[in-house]
């Protein structure tokens, strides 16, 4: 079932793949943006097709998407009523706040380059009730989804050639990994990820962008790896395409 643009959750995980089912959500709150110019058609479910595209445009676009998905997961959880927690609340609420800037700003900084409105997003309302079941399942989808932002953000990095997208890449990855390790305080588990932990096995890493692998923390993933992870969380109902998740 689709529902108009909401927050998300997340799912029941055996793995961090399973965990992720949340997909992509968005709030509808934050459009400051122009009128889309990369194609977004219509679906036959009434969800419009974000296409990405390979070059700096598509990257930071595509990275506005994760950053819609995290806004609108904290913005369930606080609206959820399930972290009885009152610091635990107040710390999700920062994030919250932290995501939805985020939102702002990338948005921002893409100015006419932006491909989609929030509206544009539809959510999956079974996947997004899954992932706000309790507050272990909805801490564990902030873990999930801010460690995949790291991996995200680091894995786009080495292909953006627009310096100030470089930078706002930058300087919004080194807010996503506090909040993953903040998070995992919360909930007992290492600050930093283990590799026990990572969506992408040792195998599935990409060669060329992990020239470090098992010597540094953070793997780096391909877009298209992030869009498998977050796709199966099954949260968002928008079909995901272009050049940049081939």
């Amino acid at each position: 079932m689709t529902s108009p643009v909401q927050p998300l959750g997340k799912i029941s995980f055996s793995s961090r793949r399973k965990l992720l089912k949340l997909g992509l959500c968005g709030l509808g709150a934050l459009a400051l943006t122009a009128v889309p110019q990369v194609v977004t058609a219509q679906t036959a479910n009434g969800s419009r097709t974000l296409t990405f595209n390979a070059d700096d445009v598509g990257i930071l676009n595509f990275a506005l998407l994760l950053e819609e998905l995290e806004a609108a997961f904290y913005a369930a959880v606080v609206k959820s009523g399930k972290i009885s927690n009152p610091k635990e609340l107040d710390y999700l609420r920062a994030l919250g706040r932290h995501e939805a800037a985020h939102v702002v700003f990338l948005r921002q900084v893409l100015g006419n380059q932006v491909t989609f409105q929030t509206k544009d997003l539809r959510f999956n309302r079974q996947g997004l009730n899954a992932v706000l079941r309790d507050r272990d399942t909805i801490l564990n989808t902030a873990v999930s989804l801010e460690d995949t932002g790291v991996h995200a953000y680091n894995g786009a990095g080495p292909k953006l050639t627009n310096p100030t997208y470089l930078l706002a890449a930058g300087s919004i990855v080194s807010v996503e990994g506090r909040h993953a390790a903040g998070v995992r305080a919360l909930l007992g588990r290492p600050v930093t990820e283990p590799d026990s932990d990572r969506a992408v096995s040792d195998a599935e890493l990409v060669d060329e962008l992990n020239p470090f692998r098992g010597r540094a923390y953070d793997e780096l993933y391909t877009p298209k790896q992030i869009v498998e992870i977050v796709g199966s969380l099954n949260l968002i109902n928008n079909p995901i395409a272009g050049a940049l998740v081939a």
